[in-house]
């Protein structure tokens, strides 16, 4: 495995793994057998965009969008024309928050070169199936990340939205790293927590509070 940046060597021990690469036969028999999403050069995308040295911002999601043309490697982050609702709600949260003109776009990749890892905790999905890859092994991968994110000493804030992100926080032990959670953007949940719970101001206080540079967090 070679994604180009220093998580290369900080996975390294993971990547040479015999239980990684067990992981990888294992998705590229799916990817051989059904239509799976993202494609394959972008199922690494958020580690590939977003350097270990350059991670300020995690935000956790649990498997990619199964249509057609919206994956492509990042947590919430889209490349089709039609927004999901959780991201429309993410935006309008924005926009309340800080007042950001809901964009067109639902690519997110500006943020991942802000040094924000969107990272979801399954980074494969079969078409039209949810979560039908969530026994792969990708979790054990992904839990790995984030385990390697809090031997970092400068401030990272997590922002976890929904049950199966919170379920995150027992990995997060840096008393140097801080925690942001509501409930999920999803239509479903939204009104019971999400909005009105500011996470992009909060973040960008605690970033600055800790002697890092706040996040832009317009989507271009």
């Amino acid at each position: 495995m070679h994604i180009g940046n220093d998580w290369d060597i900080v996975l390294k021990d993971i990547f040479e793994s015999n239980s990684f690469r067990e992981l990888i036969l294992k998705v590229n028999d799916e990817y051989n057998k059904n239509t799976c999403f993202p494609i394959k050069q972008e199922v690494f995308n958020a580690i590939k965009l977003t350097p270990y040295n350059k991670v300020k911002v995690v935000i956790v999601g649990q498997d990619p969008y199964h249509g057609v043309g919206e994956a492509h490697g990042l947590s919430f982050s889209v490349l089709c024309e039609k927004l999901p609702p959780s991201l429309q709600n993410i935006y309008k949260e924005l926009y309340d928050d800080l007042g950001i003109i809901p964009s067109k776009s639902g690519n997110l990749t500006c943020w991942a070169n802000e040094g924000v890892l969107l990272l979801n905790s399954v980074l494969t999905v079969r078409k039209d199936c949810p979560a039908s890859h969530k026994n792969l092994g990708w979790q054990d991968f992904t839990d790995e990340i984030i385990k390697r994110i809090e031997k970092k000493d400068e401030v990272v804030v997590y922002i976890l939205w929904g049950n199966f992100a919170r379920s995150k926080k027992s990995l997060i032990t840096n008393p140097k790293h801080f925690v942001i959670e509501s409930t999920h953007p999803s239509p479903f949940s939204a009104r019971n927590g999400f909005f009105g719970s500011k996470p992009f101001s909060k973040c960008n206080k605690i970033l600055i509070e800790n002697g890092s540079s706040a996040i832009n967090w317009e989507v271009k």
